[in-house]
């Protein structure tokens, strides 16, 4: 799994240059000590806790005893384990795409260095989120949470989760978590970083939240349309940098942007505030993944609604300050024009003026 290095020059070894340029390598070292280990009986149980999904439960099949039990999951501390193991997969993938279609775009198109930074980080976001997007919907899908919207909120067992929808979340931290190494891999400026850790933040926050609450279905639902959103932004996003003739995309989804919250405002508030009101198990513990208690729903609700808000207010605030730069600059550009007439105009009056009252020279006559 190695890569080929970004520069001909060898720096020192474990100088941060080194560790910039050689990041993927050292991390599939570190990933292959843990696939080795299961080869060897004294490690085989330690290496399988960082490779494979722990906590399982084998239960019998309710609505039909005949075809035996099924395995469900789910959390608890060594979920820690398997989060670290594919964040170094993520770091390793990032790193592979990065190196073989990204960089390869980059010099064929030869962008500048700040185009070169926004291009790279819309092109790692536009596959992470369309992969995030097809996975998650395979997994509504086989889930029968599509064709049967009532198991948002009455899935059985509470606090129990399938092989596939466990995975898809462990991936997800994985990938968030994978996030912050990579401010440092990738050379962030330090005035950007903010940015970076809210926008990171925001969303371990709230997979973590519907993971350790078995909110899972809906969890799902909600993190598909808003990949699907943060997709559509990220590739009207390529296709500017390729062409700034693709302004109307943006404005495209903008439209789709503001339909997405309030879509997930919507399945937000119908499932958390009516169905799971109306419930029965009022009186058990949040503790125990039922979060059909009073704390719980207003937290729920308090943050979905909370992130929405967040994020439409500054999708506004950005696009204002644009329509403000974009007013300033054909301002100061028409000033300019009309200075540059007005130079004009006052040059060919001068020079007229100097034509008018300047007397006609008289001929010499020869003697």
């Amino acid at each position: 799994m190695g890569l080929r290095k970004k520069s001909s020059k060898n720096p020192p070894v474990l100088s941060q240059e080194f560790v910039l340029q050689n990041h993927a390598d050292i991390v599939s070292c570190v990933g292959m000590f843990f696939v080795l280990g299961l080869m060897f009986e004294g490690t085989a149980e330690a290496s399988i806790v960082f490779l494979t999904l722990q906590h399982g439960v084998t239960v019998p099949a309710a609505e039909e005893p005949a075809a035996g039990s099924k395995s469900l999951y789910h959390y608890g501390v060594k979920d820690l384990a398997t989060i670290f193991f594919y964040m170094l997969v993520a770091i390793i993938i990032h790193a592979t795409i990065q190196e073989y279609v990204l960089d390869k775009i980059n010099k064929r198109m030869q962008f500048t260095k700040a185009k070169q930074t926004k291009f790279n980080e819309s092109g790692q976001f536009s596959v992470f989120y369309f992969v995030s997007c097809i996975w998650g919907t395979v997994v509504l899908i086989s889930e029968n949470c599509l064709s049967d919207p009532t198991l948002l909120w009455r899935a059985h067992p509470h606090n129990m989760m399938t092989f596939q929808v466990k995975f898809f979340y462990i991936a997800q931290l994985a990938y968030w978590f994978h996030a912050f190494p990579e401010l440092y891999f990738q050379k962030i400026k330090k005035q950007d970083i903010p940015r970076h850790l809210v926008y990171i933040g925001l969303h371990l926050f709230h997979i973590a939240g519907a993971y350790l609450l078995y909110l899972d279905h809906l969890g799902l639902l909600l993190l598909v349309l808003h990949y699907f959103v943060e997709l559509l932004s990220h590739v009207c996003g390529l296709f500017y940098f390729s062409d700034e003739k693709y302004q109307k995309g943006i404005s495209l989804w903008a439209i789709v942007f503001i339909l997405g919250r309030l879509l997930t405002l919507i399945v937000s508030v119908v499932t958390v505030g009516f169905h799971l009101a109306g419930s029965q198990n009022r009186n058990k513990d949040a503790i125990t993944g039922n979060v059909n208690v009073l704390a719980a729903k207003i937290a729920v609700l308090s943050s979905s609604c909370t992130i929405q808000v967040y994020v439409t207010w500054s999708l506004i605030n950005l696009r204002l300050q644009r329509w403000l730069e974009d007013t300033h600059f054909k301002a100061a550009c028409m000033k300019k024009k009309r200075s540059r007439s007005s130079k004009k105009g006052t040059e060919n009056g001068v020079e007229t003026s100097n034509r008018i009252d300047s007397p006609p020279k008289r001929k010499e006559k020869s003697s």
